[in-house]
């Protein structure tokens, strides 16, 4: 017998599907629309993506994310941040797709259940990529007067990095 955990979705889209058949919605045509939509949407961010994952792509082969990581180090030595997870600390504000390569080259290389894996996870799971998320946010708005909002931003990254540490320290102790 299956878990209930493994029917929630098949359950909520079936619940879906009959609501839209109770209010008399043309169920299939309304998906084809929906997913007509969400291809353009994809159509139109690709060429961001594209410049994106390039352009971290060049940052990490440059040598430049490890000079950065290696100037760091004092400082995240002060903070008791593993060192490892610096390139991660830097990408993720930038990139999630670009900080997701580095968290899973950090569970490749340290393994899940190690403390760097764990600091990564819990830091891949508490902060944001701020600039995108900035920059959809004010876009969609257009807002123009960001006031304090990249730097509260920024500071709550800076936050979820070291609180990071902290719980897993907390919780896990250092292996």
């Amino acid at each position: 017998m299956e878990k209930l955990s493994d029917l929630i979705v098949p359950l909520l889209i079936a619940s879906v599907l009959c609501y839209g058949c109770f209010k008399r919605v043309k169920v299939f045509d309304v998906f084809m629309q929906g997913a007509k939509e969400g291809m353009q949407t994809a159509v139109n961010i690709l060429p961001a993506l594209i410049a994106i994952m390039l352009a971290i792509g060049m940052f990490k082969v440059s040598g430049a994310l490890d000079v950065l990581t290696y100037a760091l180090r004092p400082l995240a030595n002060l903070l008791h941040l593993p060192c490892e997870v610096v390139p991660l600390a830097l990408l993720r504000p930038i990139s999630g797709s670009g900080a997701m390569v580095v968290f899973e080259d950090i569970l490749k290389t340290y393994h899940p259940d190690s403390f760097i894996g764990r600091v990564a996870s819990v830091m891949q799971g508490s902060t944001e990529t701020t600039f995108y998320t900035i920059a959809i946010y004010f876009g969609a708005t257009k807002a123009i007067k960001t006031r304090y909002t990249l730097v509260s931003s920024l500071a709550g990254d800076i936050t979820g990095f070291l609180v990071s540490v902290f719980t897993v320290t907390l919780l896990f102790g250092t292996i």
